[in-house]
């Protein structure tokens, strides 16, 4: 399959991670980042996300505003993935934007995936995502797998999305929102309590 051209101006890159859960168990797959854009991608204007891996990020150093180029192709499973095109290939910076918010939303350019892993995240209302936190730094969109039974390799697996915060705990546009519920085996439900977040992010001050 031949590659798309794509060209935007960024709207945000925020980490590109999946996250697996069974029951009251979850571990993380960092993929690289999400790279959001409004442009053109096959010669349609559109706003679109593509993803690129850790050294594609350190040597460009993309942030919001900057305007970049390149070829990518539609991901193979939108189910294990939180972007829609990806395998990009002569990735260009074609100008360097302006710099965005410097606070909330943290429109910067993102540290590197093992900053995100140290920090850990929270749970973030989808809303509050959308309408919030769509540009920041912090924000996540995760594609979530969830292995229904962990004892049997071919059973059942859901996918969804999540939306989590690696920001500072003082962010004034946090919203938890719901608890996650997880189906397990035999009908089984787990509910993720808030402890869970404080857990993840007990070990930073309120403005890390």
């Amino acid at each position: 399959m031949d590659k798309l051209h794509f060209d935007g101006k960024i709207i945000s890159v925020q980490p590109r991670i999946r996250l697996t859960r069974s029951f009251d168990q979850f571990s993380h797959t960092y993929l690289g980042y999400a790279v959001r854009l409004e442009g053109e991608i096959d010669n349609r204007p559109s706003t679109f996300s593509v993803g690129i891996g850790k050294a594609a990020q350190a040597k460009h150093q993309l942030k919001v505003n900057d305007v970049i180029s390149g070829a990518c192709l539609p991901v193979a499973d939108p189910s294990l993935e939180p972007v829609e095109f990806y395998k990009v290939s002569k990735l260009q910076v074609v100008s360097a934007g302006e710099a965005g918010s410097p606070s909330e939303p943290w429109e910067l350019t993102p540290p590197e995936l093992e900053v995100y892993r140290e920090r850990g995240h929270r749970r973030l209302a989808a809303r509050t995502y959308d309408t919030k936190c769509s540009s920041c730094c912090w924000g996540v969109r995760m594609a979530v797998e969830i292995i229904i039974d962990q004892w049997d390799p071919r059973g059942r697996v859901d996918y969804r999305d999540e939306t989590f915060c690696y920001g500072p705990l003082s962010c004034k546009h946090y919203k938890a929102g719901a608890k996650r519920r997880v189906e397990g085996r035999k009908g089984m439900v787990y509910v993720e309590e808030d402890w869970v977040d404080e857990e993840m992010t007990g070990h930073r001050e309120p403005d890390e």
